[in-house]
């Protein structure tokens, strides 16, 4: 159930308190749309940093918070993505790096707070290490949709 649905008679700016409350914490904070067609997940609080923030599609809540939140511990540690890199984390598949085209249209609470924002997509490859643009994915069982242009690796 989301916080609004939870707290009913709380307003959105209700809501943005407690978000900026968990980044004063933490540093960022990753927000969970479910969705029946595509759920997904966003960073809010890389942007104080100024690094984009990160989106993954299509993953549970708790695959969602172990793939951002790694790869924006790794980030404010110097680590740089980039669009087209591919990397691992432990225990989580190759991973590649797109650029989101706009991020305003799913980053809705991030950009509440932060304005225009820049964002990554972290597009995982499935359990035989194929990608969402390949026509076997996940035997077609799946689906990630991609919210930017594929880049080349540099």
């Amino acid at each position: 159930m989301c916080w609004i649905c939870d707290h009913p008679g709380s307003t959105v700016d209700d809501y943005l308190d407690e978000v900026r409350g968990k980044i004063l914490r933490r540093g960022w904070t990753v927000q969970y749309v479910e969705s029946p067609r595509m759920p997904f997940a966003y960073t809010i609080g890389l942007s104080d940093y100024d690094v984009p923030e990160l989106l993954i599609t299509n993953v549970s809540p708790q695959r969602a918070l172990r793939v951002l939140n790694g790869s924006a511990e790794h980030i404010l540690r110097g680590v740089e993505l980039t669009a087209g890199q591919q990397f691992t984390l432990c225990g989580c598949p190759m991973l590649e790096v797109v650029e989101v085209d706009h991020p305003d249209a799913h980053m809705g609470f991030a950009v509440a707070l932060y304005g225009p924002i820049r964002a990554l997509q972290l597009v995982w490859a499935d359990g035989r290490g194929r990608w969402p643009w390949a026509a076997d994915f996940c035997d077609s069982e799946s689906r990630q949709p991609v919210l930017g242009v594929r880049a080349r690796a540099a």
